[in-house]
Order: C-alpha cells, then structure tokens, then sequence
C-alpha cells in the first residue's frame, strides 16, 4: 500500500514544499505586519520628541518598499533554486566542480584578527584579507542560527565573528565572549590527535626526516638481489628468523661481550631523538651518566615479534575504512551506535611521505576511538616501509591496514590495491618491511581475486599469515565484480579455515542482525561493517545497534532526522563553524545522503530483512519527512542539508561522488 509511481511520488514532494512556501510567506507576512506596527510605534515616539524639540519628522518607510524587497528576494531564491535536469548515468563524476573558499566568501578576515593578534600577521603588508571587523561584518551573510555548538559545547568559539553562529558569543564591539566554567572542563584534554605539526612538515618537505629503520631494511633488500637470491626471498625473511631465535631463547646475545654492542649499533630507535632514553656516547664512561627514573632499553634493542602489542578484536565490530564517507563526523556517528573497531579512510603514503596536510587530516583520531586503524595504500617496498616507520614515531594508532582491495583503476594502474595480489614478490616485501618497523599490529584487506572466476586469496593467505600479518580481513568480490552481485560467503569461511590460526574478518553483505549471524557462523573471527557500495553501515549506521540486541529496529524519520543533526553538529566541530566549515560539512552530509536514502523503513517492508543489492522502489513514507529522506533527487537532499546547515549560497552546486546516486 506504500507503493507509488514516480509521478506521484515527485508530486507529493513538491506539494509539501509548496505548503511549506505557504506557511513561509504566511510566517513573513506576519513578520512584515509586526515590523510594520514597530516602526509605527516607533514613529510615533520620534514625532512626539521632534515635536517637543522643533525638530521635523523623520521619514517614513512605504510599506510598498518592504513588500518588493520581499518579492525581489522571494524571486532570487526561486531562480537560484531551479531544479537541474539530469539523466540518469553510470560511473563515477570524475570532474566535478571544486568548490573553494572565495567562491562562498569574496572578502575574508584575517585568521590574525580571528585569533586575537591583529598586531603580529603571518602575510605582512602583502596580506590580502581584511582586518576591519566592521567591514567584514557589513559584507557577512546572514547568521544560520541562534546558538553555536562550539559554544555550548566547550564554552568558547575559536571562529568568533567568522562563526555562522555568531550571535550566540558576540558582544558590544564584536567581543567573543567566553564560558570559564565549561571551558575549564575541557582544559588540557586532548579531543583530536595525530595531527600534522609544522615541524614535522617541514621535515618531510625538506626531506630532512630520518628512516633509519626503513633504510637498513632496504638496504638489506638490495643486497639480497646482488646476492642472486642466496640470502633469501627478502631481508624480512632472516629478520623473522633473528626474532625467531630470540623468542625461543631470550638470554642469547644479551651479554656484555662485543656481541650486544654490534646489536647496539644496528638496532635503530623506532622513536624521536627526543624522546630517547639517555645513552652513553663514545669516549664516555656510563658511571658517570646520571639518570633519573628506569633506564630501558627499547632504544637500542628492537621488540621481538613476541613482544609486539596483541591485537585482540576476535567476536568484536569492526567499521571498514572508506574514502569520502569514512571520516571523523561518521566515525563518532556509528561509535555511537556501538561500532567497536574503527579505521581511517584510505591514506596514500607518498601524499603522507610529502608532508600534504589534506592526507594527514586522515589520520586523526577522536578520543572516544577506543580501538582505531590507519589504512595504508601503496605500490612499492621502499615508499610503504618508509611510511610505516614514520606513522610508528608520529602518531597513535592501535593498528596498520594495507589496502590490497581498492578496485578502482587509478589505484590498480600503478600496481596498488588489488594489483598487489598479482605481484607477489612486492606484496611480500611491503609486508615483511612494513612489520619490521612497526611496533603496532599490521593487517592486510584483501579481495577473493582480480578476475571474477579466479579466486586465489586461499593461496595467498598462508603467505601473508607466513610474511608477519596479525590478521587478514577478506572481501568476498573480486576486482572485476566490484561492488555489484553477491559476496561468496562459503569462500570466505575456506580461508578462514586456511587462516586458522591468524584471525580472519569477512567482508560483505551485511545489512541486518541475521546477515551477521549467518557470517558468523561461517567460522570467521568477527564481521567488518563495510561502507562501500552497497554498503550497510552507509545505508543504516543502527546496524550496529541491531546487531548487539539482535533485533530489527523500526527508527522513525524524526529519529533519523536527530541523525543528521548530530552529524551536522559533529562536523561543525570537526571542520569549522565559519563558512568554510560550514559547506564543508555540508558537502559531507550530500555524500552520505546519496547512500542514506536506499534505506527501506522496516515498517514498510512485506519481509525481512532489506537486502542490500536490492534498489528500493519509489514508495510513499508515512509522513512527510520520511518521504523526503528516500528520494533519490539531489535537489531534495540538498533541501534537507538547508533544514540543518541554512540556506545553501547563491552560487552553490554539488554532483555526487558516483553519477547513478542520483537520478529523477
């Protein structure tokens, strides 16, 4: 009975909004008369003091006036808000427009004057942005709401009279005002990290930054192929045999001889020079050392693979990493909803190894990310060894993921992602070099195979298990299937019995508590809740709510509305509540949009559950609301962004990540 046509379905749509634009102009009139009866009042007061002091009336304001102007802007938004035909199409909008910050914001302040140190600016007399508050404020778009969720949330807002919220913490002479007791809660507490600092940056820019690890390892490796191959595979295959021996017979070459000095000198500090612990150096005598605290030695000796940090997440729900969608606001979203494992959006390490701070943004953290992974994704040896061993000293993480799944072809053409799986003798040196250098656990992703009927993971996976990985995560698609058809579940539970004793996570297909349950049962050591297309943490994040009560939850729209609104609010906090952090997070909400409206109510479905190839047909809600969520109209998720973030700007345009996201 809640089936409908597409006619019909846009008709109801388009008749909610023209009873919203009803109520709008009805709410303006009324406005209009109130302003109105205040300027009369007002008039009156002027009258009578202009009169007591011989003064003329001041002029007064024609309604006629107010009413074109209202007309003129009414027209404006009409015209700025025209529906765009588009057919539908396959593929991903490779050339999408790129929406920069002077394109929302022709004059911006100067981030000096929005810190408080107008005297000191970092551009100098060169500087191009403005430092009159007032001119700025006169130029500044309306604000888009009464309270900031900065302030509230940590008492103080770092954008001041750049937050679109502004009115909530301005004062006479545009002061930010500040709330000592909530700002004191938050007092020394780190929320985000890993972040890039400035130094760090200019290290890596410079090529000043030291990888002594990774260059003994790849020296190593050179020598081996001079060798003909007579020292082994790889330098990671007599490394793990070192860490072998050392494992069974720990007292060996722990003495004093001159033997523990050679061990000294090639066991590199996995951490900065300036956190190491105190050493001597040449021509010192260690007595006169002085040391406060325990002396350790992690410095000069390398962790043995049995001393290595555990990683124990068997039975637990692991949220796969993601490009576009994966980040931090979606991330806090389905930790919410009781997300247990969480991992960073794909990461390329030459971007990281060149210091570029729009791939370092990836690699942040929030504190309530108990257990969090990074993903990495590279091609060669010298760049993933090299980046795994500046991660080890620069951030915190739990975990190291390769990327040996993503299909896409600008990744595949430079033999990354899936590409790894055919070239075997690089798979193994990326991994072998990668674990020498890390002292966190490394897992691998992995795909059933590149060509459709040619699965080979069941004989790949005994070599990673044999290379050093801690844990293998399988797709049960390959390369050439994508994302499309079926994930094979009976493969995926033979490589879990391959795998045994390394944990395997299957990947695929799971959109509901059964779909889990049945996953489980295959033999696997936990599920990954991926986000790609189809994905089930994208369409639904309360999957993993319903997967922990083993129930189908019946969310309402306005429950899911409450959704969007936090992950509004949590961007916000994440990117900004000026007006580039606004459309920021803005552009984010769209994207995952485009995915959030396949969900099918519950109460809508004649069985259950909801399958995830399964495109939803058009159906009507049983409110408004919720038919507004399951359109599949670009025009309509940006009218619900405009129920969150404001009003979009005039010039505003947005097409999805994937071109069949969105279609009449």
């Amino acid at each position: 009975r809640f089936l409908t046509s597409k006619e019909q379905f846009h008709n109801y749509l388009r008749a909610g909004d023209q009873a919203e634009e009803v109520d709008e102009k009805q709410e303006e009139l009324e406005k209009k008369q109130k302003v109105k009866e205040e300027v009369k009042e007002k008039e009156e007061v002027k009258e009578e003091v202009s009169n007591c002091h011989n003064r003329p009336p001041t002029k007064r304001v024609r309604s006629e006036d107010l009413s074109q102007d209202g007309e003129n802007e009414e027209d404006a938004e009409a015209e700025a808000k025209e529906p765009v035909e588009r057919k539908r199409a396959r593929g991903q909008n490779k050339s999408r427009p790129c929406m920069k910050p002077n394109h929302y914001e022709q004059s911006r302040l100067c981030p000096s004057v929005t810190q408080g140190c107008a005297d000191k600016c970092y551009f100098g007399p060169q500087c191009r942005f403005l430092h009159d508050v007032g001119e700025y404020m006169a130029a500044k778009p309306a604000d888009l709401g009464l309270s900031c969720v900065l302030f509230e949330t940590f008492g103080k807002c770092p954008y001041g009279v750049t937050c679109r919220f502004a009115q909530a913490h301005l004062r006479d002479g545009y002061q930010n005002v500040v709330n000592a007791d909530v700002a004191k809660q938050w007092e020394g507490k780190l929320l985000v990290r890993n972040n890039l600092s400035k130094e760090l940056q200019h290290q890596l820019r410079k090529r000043k930054f030291s990888f002594k690890k990774a260059d003994e390892y790849l020296r190593g490796l050179a020598k081996s192929r001079g060798d003909g191959g007579k020292r082994g595979k790889a330098l990671g295959c007599s490394t793990e045999e070192q860490e072998a021996s050392n494992c069974t017979t720990p007292q060996e070459g722990l003495g004093d001889g001159p033997e523990c000095l050679v061990l000294a000198e090639e066991g590199e500090d996995p951490k900065p020079e300036a956190v190491r612990s105190p050493g001597p150096t040449a021509g010192e005598d260690t007595s006169s050392i002085k040391t406060v605290g325990p002396v350790t030695d992690e410095d000069v000796i390398k962790l043995r693979s049995c001393e290595k940090r555990k990683l124990e997440i068997q039975g637990k729900l692991y949220l796969a990493p993601l490009t576009t969608c994966g980040n931090l606001p979606f991330r806090r979203i389905c930790k919410r909803f009781g997300a247990d494992v969480t991992c960073g959006e794909m990461a390329v390490c030459t971007n990281l190894l060149q210091g570029q701070s729009s791939e370092w943004a990836l690699l942040k953290r929030h504190h309530t990310e108990d257990i969090f992974g990074v993903q990495l994704e590279g091609a060669f040896p010298d760049t993933m060894t090299k980046c795994a061993e500046l991660l080890n000293q620069t951030i915190e993480v739990d975990f190291v993921d390769i990327n040996v799944g993503c299909p896409i072809d600008l990744v595949y053409k430079k033999g990354g992602g899936c590409a790894l799986m055919t070239r075997s003798n690089k798979f193994e040196q990326i991994v072998r070099g990668m674990n020498s250098v890390l002292d966190v656990p490394l897992t691998v992703k992995i795909r059933t195979g590149v060509q459709e009927k040619t699965n080979v993971a069941h004989k790949i996976i005994p070599k990673i298990r044999e290379w050093g990985a801690s844990m293998v995560t399988l797709h049960g698609r390959s390369r050439e299937q994508r994302y499309t058809r079926s994930a094979d579940w009976d493969y995926i539970a033979q490589c879990a019995r391959i795998a045994s004793p390394m944990p395997l996570f299957g990947n695929g297909d799971i959109l509901s508590y059964e779909d889990a349950n049945r996953a489980m049962q295959t033999g696997v050591a936990g599920v990954m809740i991926a986000r790609q297309v189809p994905t089930g943490a994208l369409i639904k994040p309360w999957l993993f709510t319903e997967i922990k009560e083993q129930r189908h939850w019946d969310i309402s729209s306005s429950e899911r509305f409450d959704i969007l609104k936090d992950f509004t609010n949590y961007g916000l906090e994440h990117w900004g509540s000026d007006t580039q952090g606004v459309e920021k997070t803005r552009k984010f909400l769209l994207e995952w949009l485009s995915f959030l409206c396949r969900y099918i109510p519950v109460g809508l479905l004649e069985h259950l559950p909801q399958k995830i190839n399964e495109r939803p047909p058009y159906y009507m809600g049983r409110d408004y609301l919720e038919t507004l969520m399951a359109s599949q109209n670009v025009d309509d998720w940006i009218k619900i962004s405009e129920m969150l973030l404001g009003p979009v700007p005039a010039n505003f345009s947005f097409l999805p990540k994937h071109k069949a996201n969105s279609y009449r």
